[in-house]
């Protein structure tokens, strides 16, 4: 399953009370992980709720299972990581931000950066704290000082905040459909706590370190594999203006990393999902456009779909997109339980979660559901429904729009509008035609989560996209993810 999950760079260390308490996730190997509970008795990784063992997670409080979970997620990270350098993490859970149908599962970032030290392969550059002390061999900060600052959300799964989904803290990756991956969630942060990140401002196009125009700071490590593959340039060598246009330009950032480029094939699918439009009535709308595909339900490589295309109208105001589609978050009844009955059905994004929409239409009758974005572009559709047996792609707004309007001489059953939802081509699922990575840089900017994350249309499902997928594997590694080549390519 896919729930919204927002990634928040921490700029600063949390300050930590008297009476610290600490857990050490030592690795069998490479790198020592040391987690400083900062949570308050009785709080977080301190609550002493009674709990059963669950999923190989033997803690018999809620606060222990919590601990335990993080152990063997450092542990997983411990093993795929080299220092010569302790990793210390400062962990908390407290209330994030939450409604009932999406919430930030946990935020985690760097606690200092540092460039031009000992050994820094990239002068004028800045690394994250941990990454930097692997690459000098050394502390270069206070001694024993927590490199990385991690919190999670302690409502999740409460009236109000992902309601009924809790973090499923279980060691082995049997959550089902109803709770949220604690493990997966754990890597996901400790991957962006040990560089997985740029310190560069998406939204104002600043380096680390602005002062002024005579004074503008220095690039990420990052910054020297980010391309704008509509200006060719790399982020490190673009203007601040540029940055920002970049960090929006939807599908045009790509990672340029040799090891990320080289490994992509081996896991990301060949061929992309994409809709044809045909028919007597399509007009103008006519023709192959590029979609994002759901996480949830059968994917269009093993269930293709073709059929009339009809859309679903408002039955209110509040059921009213910007375009003048429904939104799809009630049962369909009437007409439009009429329209769905063996066809295709257009809804617009927007309200509730994409797989109440799909299910919405399923259980109309709909064979196959195009959700119109609600912004430029098209993205991965999170959400979760084992009973979901059709397929749902999103479709861009403009495109939406149109066909839109190509459907307002339909009758309530037909349209002379055609669809047929399947892939198409040998392009990489997640990567431009030339095989690069792309970054997440929907329009408009996401703070917390725009440009720090591969694309939400990558497939196979990877640990840093910007939300957790039901079917992560706790391997940060071909064939199944590509997180370890990507910390590779910036010095890892």
């Amino acid at each position: 399953m896919k729930s919204k999950q927002i990634f928040k760079l921490l700029a600063s260390a949390a300050a930590v009370s008297a009476g610290l308490l600490g857990l050490a996730g030592q690795a069998q190997a490479d790198v020592q992980i040391i987690i400083n509970n900062i949570n308050a008795a009785g709080v977080g990784f301190n609550d002493t709720t009674p709990v059963d063992p669950v999923g190989g997670n033997t803690g018999t409080t809620l606060g222990e299972q919590r601990l335990i979970a993080f152990t063997y997620a450092a542990n997983l990270w411990g093993k795929s990581l080299t220092s010569p350098v302790p990793i210390y993490i400062n962990a908390q859970f407290s209330a994030l931000t939450c409604t009932a149908t999406s919430a930030t599962l946990g935020s985690a970032g760097t606690t200092s950066v540092f460039r031009d030290f000992a050994n820094a392969p990239k002068a004028g550059t800045w690394y994250s704290y941990a990454l930097a002390n692997k690459l000098a061999g050394a502390y270069l900060g206070t001694a024993n000082a927590a490199q990385i600052n991690a919190n999670f959300n302690i409502n999740l799964g409460k009236t109000g905040c992902l309601d009924g989904q809790p973090f499923y803290l279980g060691l082995d990756g049997n959550h089902g459909p109803s709770a949220v991956d604690f493990i997966a969630t754990l890597q996901h942060e400790m991957g962006h706590g040990v560089g997985f990140q740029t310190f560069t401002s998406g939204s104002t196009g600043n380096q680390q370190g602005y002062v002024n125009a005579s004074n503008p700071g220095y690039p990420s490590v990052w910054d020297h594999y980010l391309m704008g593959s509509a200006t060719g340039k790399l982020w490190k060598d673009m203007t601040a203006a540029e940055r920002v246009a970049s960090a929006i330009s939807v599908d045009k950032l790509v990672w340029t990393g040799s090891n990320v480029t080289t490994l992509a094939p081996q896991v990301l699918r060949v061929g992309v999902p994409k809709a044809t439009i045909t028919g007597s009535a399509a007009g103008t709308a006519a023709g192959l456009y590029a979609t994002g595909e759901a996480s949830f339900g059968p994917s269009v490589a093993d269930a293709p779909k073709s059929g009339t295309l009809m859309p679903i109208v408002p039955t209110s105001t509040a059921d009213t997109s910007a375009i003048g589609l429904s939104l799809g978050c009630d049962p369909l009844t009437g007409n439009n339980a009429k329209a769905a009955q063996g066809n295709i059905v257009l809804i617009s994004r927007g309200s509730c979660n994409f797989a109440v929409k799909a299910r919405n239409a399923q259980d109309a009758g709909a064979i196959g559901v195009l959700i119109v974005n609600n912004a430029a572009g098209v993205a991965g559709m999170s959400g979760a429904d084992a009973a979901l047996v059709i397929p749902t792609l999103m479709i861009d707004q403009t495109v939406g729009a149109n066909l839109l309007a190509k459907l307002a001489t339909r009758s309530r059953t037909s349209s002379g509008v055609q669809a047929t939802m399947a892939l198409s081509g040998t392009q990489l699922a997640g990567a431009d035609a030339l095989g690069r990575l792309m970054m997440y840089v929907p329009n408009p900017f996401v703070s917390g989560s725009s440009v720090s994350h591969f694309d939400t249309t990558a497939t196979r499902n990877l640990l840093m996209e910007p939300a957790i997928n039901g079917d992560l594997t706790q391997s940060v590694i071909p064939p199944f993810d590509l997180t370890l080549p990507l910390l590779k390519d910036i010095g890892w």
